[in-house]
Formats: C-alpha cells, structure tokens, sequence
C-alpha cells in the first residue's frame, strides 16, 4: 500500500482558506474590522446608556407633574446649541466625502471647523445650564425638581461631547500626517458617526425636556 503525502505548500493553502470562514476570529481580523466592530459596540452601549436615562427621566417626570418647578421654560440658548450640533454633523459629513477623494488639506479643515465649532456648543450649554441653576426652578436646591434632572443629562451629554472633540483632535492630527486617504478612511467615517449620534440623543432630548417643562423661552 503506497501512501500519498500532501506537499506543505498544499497545507498552508488549506490553512489559509479555512483562516477566511474562521467565525469571528479577532485574531485574524484586519486591524480596521476589528476596530469597527469595537466602535459598534461601544455605540450601541452609549444608546442603552441614554435611552436609559432619558426613561428615568421621563418616569421621574411624569411623577412630579404637579409640581411648579415642572412648569419652568428652557433656555432659548439650547435651540442656538442645536443649530450648532447639526452643522456640526454637516461639516463632519463633508469630511467623509473630501477623505475618500485624498484630499487632506480641506480634511483637516473641516475637522478643525468641527473641534471649534464643538467648543462652542459647549460654552453655550455651559450658559444654559448656568441660567437653568441660577432660575426660580432650582430655589429649593440643586438637587429638587425636574430642571435638575434636565442639568444633570445635559450635563452627560456635554461630557461625551467633550470626548467627540478629543476624538476630533487625534484623527485631524493622523489626518495631517497622511494616515488616511481614499483607502484607509474608517477613523473620520466613525468619528463623524458618533458625532451624529450625539446630535440625534440631543435632539431625542431636547424634544423629551420640552414635552415635559413649560416649553423653551423664546
């Protein structure tokens, strides 16, 4: 009986093939792949994270709807933050488009636009936030009534700004140094993402704060 053997160049093809239907093998991943579907699931964790606060809100709400702290208007300045924080996602989508055509120059001119412009949104909730406090709502205590609450997820959702804009800084700076083109482009495609997540959980908020207070102060 003759036995048959398989060169090693036969067994390293086999190998290869089967590294392919391999069932989420991190480990043989591309390092863009990988890092996608860390960003999903770190999206997706931020969505439990704020649909759950904005339910606690709302049953918290719904609890003090007698109360005369409820009947308190909103700032005129969140309708100006608004603005803001879309013209940011719409500056943030033009960077996706000039990325895939190279053209890194006016890249990291949107980029930085976005970072100034996500500076400003915070500065004008930081006053928001000041006149919420500083109102007749809050007269028995920070802590009492549902323009505390409102501070208090504003105040969240500034903080994960402030993340967007180190995010920002990091991918403008790689963007300068040519580490993404119309090949590698994922970073500025997810960064603009999650810039336009914080822009939709603002507007689900901001609708949620009006349904449930006397309205925006215009």
């Amino acid at each position: 009986m003759v036995e048959r053997t398989i060169p090693l160049s036969r067994w390293l093809s086999w190998s290869r093939s089967l590294e392919i239907y391999l069932p989420n093998s991190a480990a043989r991943l591309p390092p863009d792949l990988r890092y996608q579907q860390g960003g999903w699931l770190f999206l997706c964790t931020l969505l439990v994270f704020f649909l759950t606060s904005l339910l606690l809100y709302g049953i918290y709400a719904e609890s003090r709807q007698d109360d005369p702290q409820t009947a308190v208007e909103l700032p005129a300045s969140f309708l100006t933050s608004t603005v803001c924080l879309i013209g940011i996602s719409v500056v943030l989508h033009l960077a996706t488009r000039t990325v895939r055509r190279s053209k890194r120059g006016v890249t990291v001119v949107l980029l930085s636009i976005a970072a100034l412009a996500a500076v400003v949104f915070i500065m004008i909730q930081y006053r928001s936030m000041l006149e919420l406090l500083a109102g007749p709502a809050l007269g028995g205590g920070t802590g009492k009534g549902v323009a505390g609450m409102v501070v208090v997820l504003a105040f969240l959702h500034a903080l994960h700004v402030a993340g967007g804009i180190l995010a920002l800084g990091i991918v403008g700076v790689r963007t300068a140094l040519g580490r993404y083109d119309h090949e590698r482009h994922w970073p500025v495609d997810f960064t603009a993402l999650y810039w336009h997540f914080l822009d939709l959980v603002w507007v689900c908020m901001l609708i949620t704060f009006y349904l449930t207070t006397g309205g925006i102060a215009i």
